[in-house]
C-alpha cells in the first residue's frame, strides 16, 4: 500500500470564506446574455434528491469505450414547474419598472401579493426606454414533496430586447415545465448555482487539511506551529485558522445532462424513494458528476458561459441506474 497523502486544501480564491447570504444563488446574467443569444429562458430552478451510479452506452467519437456499457457518477434533480410573478425592465443596468403578473395563494408564504393584477399591455409602455428585461420567477414546489413555500428567482431572457418581450408574454400565467427549457441548452451542458453543505465552525485540521503535529507538543496538536512572523505584527489571512466551513456558494461548470422527462412517463423512483428525500413527482434530470449541496438543496440552474471542447464532445445514451 503506497503512503497516504493529503496536501493542505483550501484555496485561497474564496475569500473571505463566509457563510452564503442567501441560500438561491444568483447569476451573472449580462455575460450568460452574451454567450447565448438565442431567445429563451437562461435559467430555472431545481431540487437535488441524489446521487446514483448511471448505466449508460458511450457514443463519445474517438473514446476508448465508444460503444460500450459504462458506470458513471450521477446526479438526479427534481425540476417542479415554474410561473412568472413579476416582469423586471432594465435600463443602463438598473430596475426602473416592475409589472406583478400573478397572485397566486403560494406567494403569500413568502411575499406581499398584490389583490389584483392589471393588464401586461396596459402597463407595459414604450419598448425604446428600456434596455433589458427580466422575469421573477418562483417555483410550485407544493406538487412535490418537499416543501410548501415557493422559491423565487430572477432569470435572463435570451435574445433581442423585442424577443425578450415575446418570451415574457408567451409564459405570463402559465406553467413553464422542464420540457419548454431543457432545448434551449445547448450541447447538453449547464452550470450549477448553489450553496454547499454548511458544517459550523471547525478547525484547521478539517478546514484546509493541516498535518496534526507531534502528541508531545505543547499548546495542542490540532493547531499550526506558526501564525506568522514577529513583524510585521500581525496575522495573514494566508494562514489557516478555525471558523465557517460550508454553506459557501459555489458555482460548478459544464455538468452534462444524462437523461430527463415527467415521472409519469418514466419512473426513476428506487423503492421507498431517494434517501433522505423521497419520490420525485414532477420532471427529474439527471446530470453527469456531483453538484453542490445536501438533498432537498434549491439549485439555480443556467446555460454554460464557457463550455469546453472535452466537455462538449461527450455523448452518452441513458440505459437504467443503479
Amino acid at each position: 500500500m503506497p503512503r497516504h497523502n493529503q496536501p493542505r486544501r483550501g484555496s485561497l480564491q474564496f475569500w473571505p470564506r463566509t457563510r452564503a447570504k442567501k441560500i438561491l444563488p444568483s447569476a451573472n446574467w449580462d455575460a450568460l446574455e452574451k454567450q447565448r443569444k438565442k431567445p429563451g429562458v437562461l435559467g430555472l430552478i431545481a431540487y437535488k434528491a441524489g446521487m446514483k451510479s448511471a448505466i449508460v452506452k458511450d457514443n463519445t467519437e474517438h473514446s476508448l469505450t465508444k460503444g460500450k456499457r459504462i458506470i458513471i457518477p450521477v446526479t438526479i434533480l427534481e425540476v417542479p414547474p415554474l410561473k412568472i410573478f413579476s416582469v423586471r425592465f432594465y435600463k443602463h443596468h438598473l430596475p426602473i419598472k416592475e409589472i406583478i403578473v400573478s397572485t397566486d395563494k403560494e406567494l403569500k408564504k413568502r411575499l406581499k401579493v398584490p389583490k389584483q393584477t392589471k393588464k401586461f399591455e396596459d402597463v407595459l409602455g414604450n419598448i425604446k426606454d428600456y434596455d433589458d428585461i427580466h422575469i421573477l420567477v418562483y417555483s410550485i414546489v407544493n406538487k412535490t414533496g418537499i416543501k410548501k413555500a415557493p422559491d423565487l428567482a430572477e432569470v435572463a431572457l435570451g435574445g433581442t430586447k423585442e424577443e425578450k418581450l415575446e418570451t415574457a408574454k408567451k409564459f405570463i400565467n402559465k406553467e413553464i415545465s422542464l420540457s419548454d427549457l431543457i432545448g434551449f441548452f445547448e450541447n447538453k451542458l449547464m452550470d450549477v448555482h448553489g450553496v454547499t453543505k454548511g458544517h459550523g465552525t471547525q478547525g484547521p485540521v478539517k478546514r484546509f487539511g493541516i498535518k496534526l503535529r507531534f502528541h508531545k507538543t505543547e499548546k495542542g496538536q490540532r493547531k499550526v506551529g506558526s501564525i506568522g512572523p514577529w513583524h510585521p505584527a500581525r496575522v495573514t489571512f494566508r494562514v489557516p485558522m478555525a471558523g465557517q466551513m460550508g454553506f459557501f456558494t459555489r458555482l460548478t461548470y459544464n455538468n452534462g445532462i444524462i437523461a430527463s422527462g415527467k415521472i409519469s412517463e418514466k419512473n426513476i423512483n428506487p423503492e421507498g424513494g431517494f434517501k433522505h428525500f423521497g419520490e420525485i413527482k414532477t420532471d427529474f434530470l439527471i446530470l453527469n458528476g456531483s453538484v453542490p449541496g445536501p438533498q432537498k438543496r434549491q439549485l439555480l440552474l443556467t446555460t454554460t458561459l464557457r463550455p469546453t471542447k472535452k466537455q462538449t464532445k461527450k455523448n452518452y445514451e441513458f440505459l437504467e441506474l443503479r
